[in-house]
């Protein structure tokens, strides 16, 4: 693993292979690099360099709460980190909360991105309310009940704090009310775009991104099938592929997509070599 500071924040990230036109891949939630290496490591052996990172706030990255809305800034990071590495533009691949950022480096940056990637694409009322909770309210509860010790203690920050020392000195600067601001500020970005059939960006937005696409839906509670395909029905150049035939009534079925690990490649590396000849 090597590090790297942009913008302020140094990420973790590894590149897979030793050659071939760049791809980047973005995990969900606030998963780090390793959720996803596997994945990377069936690109890279096709023939591609792959770019895993642990995003800001995820892994051993740094944590840094800059900004009105988390995707955005962790856009900036991902433009920021393939400009650093000379890996630009690159094909963009994303799920969940990485599809949205992608999909926003796309909008704002379409001259860093050669074409999009995108699975299990989030939307809908639950997964608004549950990623809500998970990204910052129960974050927001453990400060107001015992400050930066409790917030701290959280799975998702003792985690961070073990993989990387330093967090808890950035923690500690905030403090609760600097660290509340944060919260709140991002939670009330992440609730102006929820409302959208793609969580994080307008019908029009989408509309707006002509870049080559390729879409494969989530089936659970948190990435159901329809922001899939409303994402394939907005967004002008895109191709739609299933990889999970039954919808499954868990928030993410994380070892059954794992499982799929080899079929979602193939997708990737088909649609990636078509991109390649076409270009």
């Amino acid at each position: 693993m090597q590090r790297l500071a942009v913008r302020g924040v140094s990420l973790v990230y590894e590149v897979l292979g030793k050659g071939g036109p760049w791809v980047t891949i973005s995990p969900g939630g606030r998963r780090g690099l390793a959720s996803d290496r596997a994945l990377g490591v069936l690109l890279a052996e096709s023939g591609f360099r792959v770019l895993v990172y642990d995003r800001r706030n995820t892994g051993a990255s740094e944590i840094a709460f800059t900004g009105d809305s988390e995707s955005h800034e962790q856009a900036e990071d991902l433009l920021a980190l393939l400009k650093a590495l000379g890996a630009g533009p690159a094909y963009v691949a994303g799920c969940s909360s990485g599809s949205r950022l992608s999909l926003l480096l796309a909008l704002h940056h379409p001259e860093a991105v050669k074409a999009l990637l995108l699975w299990r694409v989030t939307g809908g009322p639950y997964a608004a309310k549950r990623l809500a909770y998970n990204y910052y309210e129960q974050f927001i509860d453990a400060a107001e009940k015992g400050g930066i010790d409790a917030v701290a203690k959280t799975e998702h920050f003792a985690a961070m704090i073990a993989a990387n020392p330093a967090n808890r000195k950035i923690l500690d600067g905030m403090g609760k009310d600097g660290f509340l601001a944060a919260m709140h500020r991002w939670l009330k970005g992440f609730h102006q775009g929820s409302g959208h059939p793609v969580a994080g960006i307008t019908r029009d937005e989408m509309r707006g991104i002509a870049l080559p696409t390729l879409i494969v839906p989530g089936n659970d509670r948190i990435h159901p099938r329809e922001p899939g395909q409303a994402a394939h029905r907005l967004m002008p150049n895109s191709e739609y592929r299933e990889v999970m035939a039954e919808e499954v009534d868990v928030d993410v079925d994380f070892d059954a997509w794992a499982r799929k690990n080899g079929t979602l490649a193939a997708y990737f590396v088909d649609f990636l070599r078509w991109r390649e000849r076409a270009a």
